[in-house]
């Protein structure tokens, strides 16, 4: 987060503030950042700019202070203008020194890659050579050979294996640092204050519902669950995939419906096997199949070095191919496997992050080239993860893409991937009914960039917004000890129980489902905002819904949070910064 000290300091005096933003910016770009190139010499300075001053600080000065603890001359004229105490010192060079645990081999992977070529073109935006050069791949090179270096990966060492002198744009930086602290806050406001508040209209507008007299929807059913695999062949596109299938013992009486699950980036069909056996104990088939250009298997691939990419670009097509090649096979399968029982012609499908991509696409969402073209300008400043994937999207051959499976009738999309590659045009496309899920805690597809707007641009009269409070993406507990350790470190973080989070997803995925797929009104009471209101009684973290009805006062809310906070003129100050405008 930005420095409030320095954004007050600096209307006085630009140059106060530069060993807090040395102290800031050089973490930012070892946790961040990483040319197998080795260096041909070394960098001695780093040069800061804020016109028309233009100041350098020497590595030599912080490799002394790192190794020995000693401030120089220079360096002491820094942490003197800076006011930084002795506490601090002792707290930077630590950060300095501090290594960071990465395999040196997977470094070099991940940023000679598509995707971590991406990332490190939007840092070198801000961090560039000396003389105007996007610095990638000076930053490259230093994280690379840091981390083969036998003192290994910390921010010192990346300082002493810059191959050259490097510049950094303080304004840039700034103002990048500026919109970062609205999205922070946008989050705080949306999540804490406005979701709740119009949640509660909708309750209040609503007739009471005493929902202790009907069921508990957070409970497994009645019916029995068995799981198959299948393995699949679509030969016109010579792709095999497994799909692990998941129902009830018994077919429901008049038909059974059907649900696809579609996973995310990096992760495998087995990791909903939770949300399979609920929805089958409940009289549905489940059926899962593996995106095996950008599941776990494929990542694996990539850091054993058999693969280049973390997910190939072919999988913004290949997956909503797949749902509609596994609903064709179960079309094949369903008199010989289910007596003809299964209802095929009203489908359901779930997806999570890069699934929720594929869910919404298959509903009908249109790629919007233009829209992703603009939001992925480097030069716009967004620290958006979720964009990083959606941009190479730019790499599939331009023209008109229709995954629309008319067989699906309702979706739900999860902490989706979607608002660059989409936009307010292509998911204006959707006729369908539409639950947009997002949790608070996401980093990996921000609540304030990827689902706040969704249900604004969706045109479908069914639709709603699901926030889950503390949900952070992925089920925390679940995590390596590594990541765990993390998050664990994070002082004052506190995080929900994932039971609860499972819990009260299942329920709105089974309202939604009964609704929308099923046809039983009797679900409906489930889908008002009363109900996620009440199932969040007595707890920290809410769950909250909101739908059609309040749609209109959520843009508006956007759009006054937008023209208070000076968002457009951020952009604009931003992208005044970068006239080359490179992808």
């Amino acid at each position: 987060m930005t420095n409030n000290r320095f954004i007050n300091n600096h209307t006085r005096s630009p140059k106060l503030s530069l060993p807090r933003w040395l102290q800031g910016l050089a973490l930012g770009v070892v946790t961040t950042v990483a040319a197998t190139v080795m260096p041909v010499k070394a960098a001695e300075k780093i040069y800061f700019s804020y016109t028309p001053i233009y100041e350098s600080l020497r590595i030599d000065s912080l490799d002394l202070f790192a190794r020995e603890g000693k401030v120089n001359k220079e360096l002491g004229f820094y942490f003197s203008i800076g006011g930084v105490d002795d506490e601090e010192k002792i707290k930077f060079r630590a950060v300095l020194n501090k290594p960071a645990p990465l395999n040196p081999l997977l470094v070099s992977r991940f940023f000679n890659s598509q995707l971590g070529e991406a990332l490190l073109k939007r840092v070198g935006n801000y961090i560039r050579i000396q003389g105007g050069r996007n610095g990638k791949y000076a930053l490259r090179a230093a994280m690379v050979q840091a981390a083969f270096d036998s003192e290994g990966l910390s921010l010192i060492n990346f300082f002493r294996n810059l191959p050259t002198n490097m510049q950094i744009d303080l304004r840039k930086v700034r103002k990048t640092a500026q919109l970062t602290e609205k999205v922070v806050k946008a989050t705080k406001v949306f999540s804490e204050e406005i979701i709740p508040k119009l949640s509660e209209m909708e309750a209040a507008a609503a007739e009471p519902v005493n929902f202790d007299k009907l069921p508990d929807l957070r409970q497994k059913g009645s019916f029995g669950v068995e799981q198959k695999r299948w393995t699949l062949t679509d030969r016109s596109r010579n792709r095999t995939f497994y799909v692990d299938v998941y129902m009830p013992q018994r077919l429901r009486e008049g038909g059974t419906p059907v649900m696809v699950i579609s996973h995310g980036l990096s992760s495998r069909p087995e990791e909903f096997a939770d949300d399979g056996q609920y929805l089958a104990s409940h009289g549905y088939v489940v059926v899962m199949p593996q995106h095996i250009g950008s599941d776990a298997r494929q990542t694996q691939a990539f850091l054993k070095g058999l693969s280049r990419q973390v997910f190939l670009t072919d999988e913004f097509i290949d997956r909503p191919l797949d749902i509609s090649y596994v609903i064709d096979q179960l079309e094949r399968r369903n008199l010989r496997e289910f007596d003809g029982q299964l209802i095929l012609d009203k489908v359901g499908v779930f997806g999570h992050s890069f699934g929720g991509y594929t869910a919404l696409a298959v509903a009908g969402a249109t790629i919007d080239f233009d829209h992703l073209e603009e939001e992925c300008r480097v030069g716009r400043g967004r620290i958006n993860t979720a964009l990083l994937l959606q941009c190479r999207a730019l790499e599939l051959e331009r023209k008109t893409y229709n995954f629309r499976d008319d067989r699906v009738v309702a979706v739900i999309a999860h902490n989706p991937v979607n608002a660059a590659i989409f936009g307010p045009n292509g998911l204006s496309q959707i006729q369908i009914p539409v639950i947009v899920g997002a949790g608070s805690y996401d980093p990996a597809t921000p609540f304030v960039w990827e689902q706040l707007g969704a249900l604004t641009w969706l045109t479908t009269p069914n639709k709603y917004l699901v926030l889950q409070q503390g949900q952070a993406h992925v089920d925390i507990s679940q995590l390596d000890g590594g990541a765990s350790e993390l998050i664990n470190s994070v002082e004052r973080l506190t995080l929900p129980e994932p039971r609860l989070l499972q819990e009260s997803g299942n329920a709105t995925i089974l309202a939604f489902s009964e609704v929308y797929v099923a046809n039983n009104a009797d679900y409906l009471p489930f889908l008002e905002a009363s109900y996620l209101i009440h199932l969040s009684q007595g707890q920290d973290f809410k769950n909250y819904l909101i739908s059609k009805a309040s749609s209109e006062k959520l843009n508006q809310e956007i759009e006054q949070f937008i023209q208070e906070e000076n968002i457009e003129k951020l952009y604009r100050e931003i992208e005044g910064f970068n006239r080359e405008e490179d992808f």
